[in-house]
């Protein structure tokens, strides 16, 4: 009976958290009748409905539109300009160039080059796939890197474990479900039937079962590397994951005078070295978790590669041989690709002056910025063609017939583009767009009502502990809370809070948000933490379990590689040491 009723109530958790949080809420905006206490209801009000996913984290974005004018914090005309910003055309740009990478299978083809370069061992095959995928979450979500990546690591642990039953049913249970249950009672009703047939088998099957456990953690080892991996690879680039560009446009907005010190360059700068350490640390963390430190067994040392590793070596030539030589559509994705970093580098690269600032930028106005570079760049896959121009374009007919046309366009000097809106609208992440804004409008909102300032007050006491030790604490508490909400929710909520705290205690503001910043992305604990993790644990070779108990280290790696980061490299590439004058000047129009 108590058990029916309890399920009961969870069915309704939905409905009794978006009706009675706006209602338990309501007093805050009623007694105090002020303009920080009304936005101060919006933003924990929001903050309830991104950690609980009542409602698309897009729609509770638009709330702002809704409730500040409302309570008198902000017209609507201001509140709906913070929803395209120029944070949000570079991110725009960088995912319509993300989407022709994709589209022409530039990603698998880098991938599978590189694992035919590193081979088939298994602490080297990890490596590999931690390297690619990195790299990849650089330049494309973390979602269709993963998504990309889990199969071909699939197909190689096949070749590896030379178990054809259960990779059967694990291709079966694709997607679906997690059948690890449901594997490890069959292995192990097998390992019954070995050992009770006869006295003479015990040793047989003792070895048969050693091995099978080590396959399994073999198998863990190389899920887990890859969801690590796409999380850690997304934070080195400043559109590699949303909390980067949160970050990016929260600062541009609370703090305009900056000089642009937070730009693509700058943030690459300090943030890929410490990928790197923290992607090798990983590695390291993972070796010793699932495969130990027997040089000669594990790295194959003078050892000759097994049939199994060369079936896998196999696998993945065979993958690689199906690509086909490079098409010239993947030639120019790659050339604009390559375009697009080296303009983003050179724009304003901080120790000389850049094209923009040379060409462009006038007076000390920014005319040209990263988003510029990002749109341009997505404007030509749009123009140029997906395969070579041909010049002799102009055919002399006497007759015309409409079921030629398709055949003529395709022979026509300039033939379908490399990218079509059609394929960028089912791909694109449009809903990101919103949360994003919303977060923007959240930070003028808070700015506008005095929220900010309030806040900022109240932190004053903080100024007797170490700037190092704050952004210690915080970082924790921020990586701990995003396994449970949104990464970029949680960067949305935290930021403006985080550059309130930093201008009251006169700390360097960068200081603070960008580790905590970095923290948003230390989602490695659970499955539902984030999309990566959701795909690998689909493939059924781990349990909630594995994957808490291994990741409770990766986030202690990440929050000390992070502190060592902003403690060494990053105080004399944003200045840390010093409170800057333009920290105390904010938007406050």
């Amino acid at each position: 009976m108590m058990a029916s009723c309890v399920k009961q109530l969870l069915s309704c958790k939905r409905f009794f958290i978006l009706v009675f949080t706006p209602v338990v809420l309501l007093p805050l905006p009623l007694l105090i009748q002020t303009k920080e206490a009304s936005c101060a209801y919006s933003i924990i009000l929001m903050a309830v409905f991104w950690c609980t996913e009542v409602i698309p984290l897009a729609v509770t974005a638009l709330l702002p539109v809704l409730l500040f004018p409302m309570f008198g914090i902000l017209e609507s005309k201001k509140v709906c300009m913070q929803y395209l910003k120029d944070t949000n055309m570079l991110f725009v740009g960088g995912l319509i160039v993300a989407v022709a990478v994709e589209q022409w299978n530039l990603h698998k083809r880098i991938a599978l080059k590189v694992l035919l370069l590193v081979g088939v061992r298994p602490p080297l095959l990890m490596l590999g796939f931690m390297g690619v995928t990195a790299f990849l979450s650089m330049w494309i979500s973390n979602t269709a890197t993963t998504a990309m990546m889990v199969p071909i690591v699939q197909a190689v642990l096949s070749q590896l474990n030379d178990t054809d039953h259960h990779t059967s049913e694990l291709e079966n249970s694709e997607g679906r479900t997690n059948p690890g249950m449901e594997l490890e009672e069959k292995n192990a009703m097998a390992m019954t039937s070995v050992q009770v047939i006869s006295n003479g088998h015990m040793h047989e099957a003792s070895i048969d079962t050693t091995e099978r456990e080590e396959k399994k953690r073999i198998n863990k080892g190389m899920m887990l590397c890859v969801c690590y991996a796409a999380s850690i690879g997304g934070t080195a680039t400043l559109t590699g994951t949303g909390p980067n560009l949160v970050l990016k446009g929260q600062f541009t907005q609370i703090f305009p005078d900056n000089g642009d010190i937070l730009n693509f360059a700058s943030w690459f700068g300090f943030a890929f070295p410490n990928m790197i350490v923290m992607l090798f640390m990983a590695w390291m963390w993972l070796q010793f978790s699932f495969m130990g430190f027997n040089l000669k067994k594990t790295w194959g040392c003078g050892v000759i590669k097994s049939e199994k590793e060369q079936a896998a070596y196999n696998v993945i030539r065979e993958e690689h041989r199906k690509l086909g030589p490079i098409s010239y559509a993947e030639s120019s994705v790659l050339l604009l690709f390559t375009l697009l970093v080296v303009l983003w580098f050179t724009r304003d690269p901080g120790f000389v002056k850049g094209w923009a600032t040379v060409l462009f930028n006038k007076d000390n106005v920014e005319y040209v910025t990263d988003a510029t570079v990002a749109v341009f760049v997505a404007v030509l896959l749009f123009i140029l063609p997906a395969t070579k121009p041909k010049l002799h374009c102009y055919k002399k007919s006497n007759s015309f017939d409409i079921d030629d046309l398709e055949e003529e366009e395709k022979e026509s000097f300039f033939s379908v583009p490399l990218l079509t809106w059609k394929v960028v609208h089912k791909k694109m992440p449009w809903s990101i767009v919103l949360l994003l804004g919303g977060g923007f409008a959240l930070a003028k909102g808070s700015d506008a009502s005095g929220l900010s300032h309030w806040l900022g007050q109240q932190m004053t006491p903080l100024h007797t502990i170490p700037p190092w030790a704050i952004a210690i604490i915080l970082s924790l508490m921020i990586a701990v809370f995003t396994e449970c909400a949104s990464n970029v929710a949680t960067a949305t909520l935290f930021l403006p809070i985080l550059a309130s705290m930093a201008k009251s205690i006169e700390v360097n503001p960068l200081y603070i948000m960008i580790p905590c910043t970095l923290s948003t992305s230390f989602a490695f604990m659970l499955p539902v933490a984030t999309p990566p993790n959701a795909i690998v644990f689909s493939y059924g070779h781990l349990r909630v379990s594995d994957m808490v108990k291994t990741g409770i280290i990766m986030n202690i790696i990440g929050i000390i590689c992070t502190t060592i980061a902003i403690n060494s490299w990053g105080r004399p590439m944003f200045h840390l040491e010093i409170f800057p004058p333009w920290a105390n000047i904010t938007d406050g129009q």
